[in-house]
This record gives structure tokens, C-alpha cells and sequence, in this order.
């Protein structure tokens, strides 16, 4: 090659640290600049070709080598509509190209870029620090879902959100298998249940109870025996004794001492059905022998309330008894509650949790529910545990006007607690109608295993989802782009409506982009086509990418640049002097 082509290899290298000198000052420069991707410099030797014992070093080429591989570090910021990626995507992005009658004009270009710091402008477009413009795909807001897959530039509307008609209200909860309503007494079987009889006018066969065999007429043979009548779960002993063998136990809440001397059995019957008269729900009760001389015990008419009766091993009495039975059935459906009887509704239900629905002009309604059990399998006679579920249509209902509405669905449990039945997993509402806002059918939607009734020591219904689809109109506040590349306005109302889908591209060959100005990149024939993710993964929503330059880095790498560029003009100048010392043979 000789001296010629040693100064001709000492030129390129001096031309190439030059290149590497220039990459660095780039980046030196933007090292402050978002999402900015530093340049490196690669050399490549180019070798004359020569037999392989003649071979010898060529001169060097430069060329440029993306970094778009190397994330720079994500900072956190205020502003709601910046956004970092945290993969190796880009957004997809347009420059604006002009202007018609006050709209912008875009030439329908894609671009891509890492620069994230996203702001509305004037026309309700997100456009970043370098006048590009954020692309992605429309939402549909009444499902939620992408709708289209050509990427177009992210319109945001301010204008007033209006109001959506509640159609669905969704509904889980645990209902005890034990409701401890005010009404409720543990001493007391069924007193936990809502009795349809006593809001339906029903009319009871009162219970009573009758002794199989004739009841003592001897005053004498009471002396230390007792009679236990229980009234509604409540027992109370009737104690007989000689005033002449000694005084008595007082008096307590459960025992009374009845004095035998000198009075008839009848009389002494009496004493007891005194008592028992002034006992709660037993007003109107009677005590006293029958025709065929058995002691026969009865509760008043139609009070519904249950009685028991049995007597000290000395009386030899069994009892044949019987209970209450209602007109109406046990578990009858009441279809409303009046508001004179919500007092006593209010003492056999439980709290089911309340929500506001919105009717079609976005008037609201407040849904107070409650629970009320009206059947159980420990019941007598056992039935299966059932429960009806209702709403408050009329919070201003008086006298006989409805108050309360019952849902017109008999939610039954199985022996582990699952719902047996229904078995749809919802229920319509129909014409829901609460305080005169027309609300419409609203579907109540539990889904399979939504409900059900395990034990619960509180007796109360335990609710874990309570919400609806519907909304008041609302005014536009403010908009964000979440983690999940969703352009997210909310509203005056607490919505927050879904707008647009941020588009994220990927390239095979992603340092093969062609870099244009504004920290955007063009793809070409080496990157290979776009390849566009509509899942907003790695998208970073209040965030901002930094630049991927390092200073000290940089520094480095200056140092060394100049220090070979200054090892190249010793090149030159070693050849000069060689040149001329050959020249100088000649003389």
C-alpha cells in the first residue's frame, strides 16, 4: 500500500473520529431532551485485497447505530395526560399539516416516538413538546370496547355527558341463616320469621292443650306439684302448696307459689288463668277444667302465638296440643307493605343494603332493600329456608298506601347455604317506580353463586357487591391516560368514561428506524412494518421517559475520540516527513 495509501487510511480515520466526534456532541446536547435516544459510532475496517501474506490494515469507515433498545430512566410527574413506556414500543404519532376552516389538517402519517409528554391543545388534541399528535383508537362508551383498527389522532370532547338510564343493578350479599330482626327472641321458635298472616288479615285457630286424663278434684293432691305453661317459647311455672306446712318461695319471673288451703281446684285454676291473662300475647287466654274433667288450656283467638303445656310427674297428665294455624299459609307472598304496617315490617326484616338508580332523564332514586325471611327448615312444622326480598317504592306512603314492594322472586337456600332457586342468576325488576321517578325495568343480576346463607353470629345480611350501570349528566372536568394506554375524562357526576385506546408500535428491527426531527423515527425497508399492540402494554400513565444518555459516559468516549483523532494527524505527519525524505533522494 505504501506511504500513499498510509496517509489515505490516516485521512478516513481522521474523517471518522470526526463522525464519532459529532455523535457524541448530539448527544451531549440532548442528554436533556425527552425520550431521546443516544447515537453510538461503530468503525468498520475496510482491508485492500491482497494475497494473505501481503495483507495489511485498511482505512476505516464510520457509521451511526440507534440505541432505541436502551430505555432511559422513567420519571414520575404531575400531569395526568404524560405517559412512558416501559417496552421496547413506541406511540404512534402525526405531525399537523395544516389548517381548513379553523380545523387542523393531518396528512394521515405514521410516525413513531418515545416523547410521552402529552398536553390538550385548543382543538382537544394531545399533542407533545415536539408538535407531534397522539393516535390510538375510538372507544365504544356504551360497551367499553375498541371499536375500529386503523389508528387515527385522539379527539377529546368536553361536552356535557348525558345521562344513562340504569338497566342493571348488580347484587351479592350473604344473608344469615339466623336473621336477628328486632323481632327476633332466641327463646322463641320462629319468631326470626316475617309471618305473611300478619299482613294479610289472616285470621289463626289459636293453640290450645288438653290433658288425656281427668285432672285432679282433690284439692290435697296439688299440695307440691306444679303446671309449666309456655307461651311463645317463654315457660312459666305454676307452683301448689299448704300454707300450713311453711311459707312459700317469693314470687319470680318465672315461678308463681299458688296457696291451696281452703279453696276449691276450680278456684285455684282461676288464680292461674289470671296470671296467664296478664302474660304477654296470652291477653284473653283460658285455664279450667272441661266437661269431661281434663284440664284444657287455650290461647286467645286469632293471636297467632304459639302454646305449650306440661305438668310435675305427681299429676300423671300428658297433653294432647296443638298450635297455631294461620289462614294464610307460612311463606305466602305479601306483595306490599302499607305504611301502618311498616313499624312491625321494619321489626321482622333486615337491612339489604341500599344504592341510587337514575331514571332516563338522569333524576336519581334511592333503592333502600330489605330481607325478611318467611320460611325455615328448623321450623314447625320444618319447611324449606326461604327468604323475600324488598325495595321501598313510597318513602312518603301513609295510612294504607304501599310503602314497601316485594320482589317477585322466592329465593330459597339449600342445606349448605347455596341458593337452590332461582337458579337464573337474575331477576327482573319491572317498572321500578321509587318516590314517582320512573326508573324502568331494571334487571337484578346476583349470577350463580351471588347469594346464599351461611351462619352468621351478627343475624345480618352481609352485602359484598352493591352497584349500577347508570349516571346523572355530568360536566366535563379533566382527562388522563391510565396504565392500561386508556384516555380516561371524568366528569362533574364521579364518572369516568373511557375516550380512546393509545396505540403502542413494535418493529423487528427497531434501531433500523429512520430518526427524523422532534424525536420521531420513519420506518424503513431494513426496521420492517409496524406492528401495532392495542393492549396499552407497557404503557406508564403520569409519567415521562428521560433521555438514555449518560454524561460521563459521553465525556469518556470524548476523550478517547480525541486522542485517537489526535494519533491520526501523527499518521499525517509521519508520512509527510516520509515523503519528503524520499523526494530529497532525488537531489
Amino acid at each position: 500500500m505504501g506511504i500513499y495509501g498510509a496517509l489515505s487510511s490516516a485521512v478516513t480515520g481522521l474523517r471518522a473520529q470526526a463522525h464519532a466526534l459529532e455523535n457524541i456532541s448530539g448527544n451531549i446536547a440532548n442528554s436533556q431532551t425527552t425520550g431521546y435516544k443516544r447515537i453510538e459510532t461503530d468503525f468498520l475496517d475496510l482491508i485492500p485485497d491482497a494475497p494473505i501474506k501481503r495483507q495489511v490494515p485498511g482505512a476505516v469507515l464510520a457509521q451511526s447505530r440507534g440505541t432505541n433498545d436502551v430505555q432511559g430512566d422513567i420519571k414520575t410527574v404531575a400531569n395526568e395526560t404524560f405517559i412512558a413506556l416501559n417496552s421496547n414500543g413506541f406511540f404512534v404519532v402525526e405531525p399537523k399539516v395544516g389548517q381548513s376552516d379553523g380545523n387542523p389538517v393531518f396528512a394521515g402519517t405514521n410516525f413513531y416516538t418515545r416523547r410521552g409528554d402529552f398536553q390538550i391543545d385548543k382543538d382537544g388534541l394531545l399533542v407533545n413538546g415536539a408538535g407531534y399528535y397522539l393516535k390510538g383508537l375510538p372507544i365504544d362508551p356504551g360497551t367499553g370496547n375498541i371499536s375500529g383498527s386503523v389508528p387515527e389522532v385522539i379527539k377529546l370532547s368536553n361536552a356535557f355527558l348525558p345521562a344513562q338510564q340504569t338497566s342493571r343493578i348488580n347484587y351479592q350479599a350473604n344473608l344469615p341463616q339466623m336473621p336477628k330482626t328486632d323481632a327476633y327472641k332466641a327463646s322463641i321458635p320462629n319468631s326470626e320469621l316475617l309471618r305473611a298472616g300478619d299482613y294479610l288479615g289472616a285470621t289463626f285457630t289459636p293453640a290450645t292443650a288438653t290433658s288425656t286424663t281427668d285432672f285432679p278434684t282433690a284439692t290435697a293432691d296439688l299440695v307440691g306439684e306444679s303446671l309449666t305453661i309456655s307461651v311463645s317459647g317463654t315457660a312459666f311455672n305454676y307452683n301448689f302448696y299448704s300454707a300450713a306446712a311453711g311459707a312459700p318461695p317469693a314470687n319470680n319471673a318465672s315461678n308463681m307459689y299458688i296457696d291451696t288451703d281452703g279453696k276449691t281446684v276450680a278456684q285455684i285454676l282461676a288464680e292461674v288463668q289470671t296470671h296467664m291473662q296478664g302474660r304477654p300475647n296470652a291477653a284473653g287466654s283460658t285455664v279450667g277444667l272441661n266437661g269431661d274433667g281434663e284440664l284444657a288450656i287455650s290461647m286467645p283467638t286469632n293471636s297467632g302465638h304459639a302454646m305449650t303445656a306440661s305438668a310435675s310427674a305427681g299429676l300423671g297428665l300428658s297433653f294432647d296440643q296443638t298450635a297455631p294455624v294461620s289462614s294464610v299459609p307460612q311463606g305466602t307472598p305479601v306483595p306490599t307493605i302499607s305504611a301502618n304496617q311498616n313499624a312491625q315490617f321494619l321489626t321482622n326484616s333486615i337491612s339489604g343494603g341500599a344504592i341510587t338508580v337514575y331514571a332516563q332523564n338522569g333524576a336519581p332514586a334511592n333503592v333502600q332493600m330489605r330481607w325478611a325471611k318467611v320460611d325455615s327448615s328448623t321450623s314447625t312444622p320444618p319447611g324449606t329456608d326461604t327468604w323475600h326480598l324488598y325495595y321501598m317504592s313510597n318513602s312518603n306512603a301513609a295510612g294504607a298506601e304501599a310503602q314497601w314492594t316485594r320482589v317477585n322472586e322466592n329465593f330459597q337456600f339449600a342445606a349448605n347455604g347455596s341458593l337452590a332457586a332461582p337458579t337464573g342468576g337474575a331477576t327482573t325488576l319491572t317498572g321500578l317506580n321509587i318516590n314517582g321517578v320512573a326508573v324502568g325495568d331494571v334487571e337484578l343480576r346476583y349470577d350463580t353463586n351471588g347469594l346464599s346463607q351461611f351462619a352468621d353470629v351478627n343475624g345480618t345480611a352481609n352485602v359484598s357487591t352493591l352497584n349500577q350501570n347508570g349516571y346523572g349528566a355530568g360536566e366535563f372536568v379533566s382527562v388522563a391516560i391510565n396504565d392500561n394506554g386508556r384516555v380516561v375524562a371524568t366528569y362533574s357526576n364521579g364518572e369516568r368514561i373511557d375516550m380512546a385506546q393509545v396505540v403502542t408500535a413494535n418493529f423487528n428491527a427497531i434501531n433500523s428506524l429512520k430518526r427524523l426531527d422532534g424525536g420521531v423515527f420513519e420506518a424503513t425497508s431494513e426496521s420492517g412494518e409496524a406492528i401495532l399492540d392495542m393492549s396499552g402494554t407497557g404503557i406508564i400513565g403520569g409519567s415521562i421517559e428521560a433521555s438514555n444518555t449518560d454524561i460521563s459516559d459521553e465525556f469518556t468516549k470524548l476523550i478517547v475520540t480525541q486522542q485517537a483523532y489526535a494519533a491520526g494527524t501523527r499518521i499525517v505527519s509521519t508520512a509527510d516527513e516520509m515523503l519528503q525524505e524520499a523526494l530529497n533522494m532525488v537531489r
